[in-house]
């Protein structure tokens, strides 16, 4: 199979899809990669790294797009890279479908391959292609919420782990998942009082036992949340439902109960954010202020850290990616339960029922389509 690594485009994104080892590892299989010329470059994977791995590196991306018959890529296709996807061409990546009507129906309408990163699931319900972007997006959050809490930066000037003498800052992690996990982890290291929310009651027993001593577990409801909030100096939303839009826990009106400068960082933007508030920013424009509370709520946290990420990523994905080409899409999927979780759209046909309902849209079983 020819399998094609664009360069990501969306703004501030430096990762990239396959590592040099990966090419090594897809090529002993008999596969030709194509690398866009300096697509692993933000990641620190010069072009002469993947030559040396036995990759072609191609001067465009539409010559990339034209001849791959697997385009693995990190984040999904923006506006300009929709005329690319053509009929039958297998699409591996994130694409967080439910948080794009547009994307959606360019996908649908192009009649590609989608399959999702993030819907990629194991038996034990976890998703083993979400995980370590989770890890890294929960542990930035905490870093970012702490930059940003700086008066400078629009926040409410305190110091995240106090000092001997002035309390530490206040902070509430909604989810206790990947991401909020590592965002306690992260605030408690500084020093921060964490609380962690949850709605599953074994899961906070859990994190009851393993989390340091300044994390506190409550009960995830509107009304504990109304509780808490005037107490909180950072809110991180960290709530994930596997390929559904996140539901909105935090209402415009409850940010009136917030301390003015207090800060709210939206990892669940890539669903549609999970604070009625949230909106996409970049890296370049990262924050705003609503009703004197900062908003940061970058789509692609990972992005700025894209050596780590990108590692961390293709550990995950390259496996996957190596069933997919050795057996066709097909039957990859009829083989493993985990990749037929993983297909979102084939030939325009919706197959993952959270993205069709978070639109009205149709949808049919993965069976049908195979």
């Amino acid at each position: 199979m020819i399998i094609g690594v664009p360069k990501e485009i969306k703004t501030h994104e430096n990762r990239v899809a396959l590592v040099p080892a990966g090419v090594i590892e897809l090529k002993k299989h008999g596969h030709q990669v194509l690398v866009e010329k300096n697509a692993g470059l933000g990641s620190s994977y010069p072009d002469e790294l993947y030559v040396e791995a036995g990759a072609e590196i191609i001067a465009t991306a539409e010559e990339v797009w034209s001849r791959a018959e697997m385009i693995m890529k990190v984040k999904e296709p923006i506006a300009k890279e929709y005329p690319l996807m053509r009929e039958g061409q297998i699409l591996f990546t994130y694409l967080h479908f439910a948080a794009s009507q547009e994307l959606t129906e360019a996908v649908m309408k192009s009649k590609c391959i989608a399959i999702a990163y993030e819907t990629v699931e194991k038996a034990d319900r976890s998703l083993p292609l979400l995980i370590p972007m989770s890890e890294v997006a929960g542990r930035m959050s905490a870093q970012e919420g702490a930059k940003y809490l700086e008066k400078s930066q629009g926040g409410r000037g305190v110091l995240l782990g106090g000092i001997p003498g002035v309390a530490p800052a206040n902070v509430m992690v909604l989810g206790g998942g990947i991401v909020g996990v590592n965002a306690a982890k992260i605030a408690a290291g500084m020093g921060a009082n964490v609380t962690i929310m949850d709605v599953s009651l074994n899961r906070l027993r859990y994190l009851d036992d393993v989390m340091p001593k300044n994390v506190t577990t409550y009960f995830s409801s509107e009304g504990n949340i109304r509780e808490l909030l005037p107490l909180m100096d950072m809110v991180i939303g960290a709530v994930l439902i596997p390929g559904a839009k996140a539901p909105h826990l935090i209402k415009r009106e409850m940010l009136s109960i917030m301390k003015p400068g207090a800060v709210i960082v939206d990892v669940a933007i890539d669903q549609g954010g999970c604070i009625e508030t949230a909106r996409p920013t970049t890296h370049d424009d990262p924050i705003y202020i609503v009703d004197g509370i900062v908003h940061y709520c970058v789509a692609n946290m990972p992005g700025a850290v894209p050596n780590t990420s990108t590692r961390g990523l293709t550990n995950v994905t390259l496996p996957y990616a190596v069933q997919i080409a050795n057996k066709g899409w097909k039957q990859a999927i009829k083989e493993n339960k985990e990749l037929e979780y993983g297909l979102n759209i084939a030939n325009g046909v919706i197959t993952y029922r959270d993205v069709a309902e978070a639109f009205g849209f149709d949808w049919k079983p993965v069976s049908e389509v195979l």
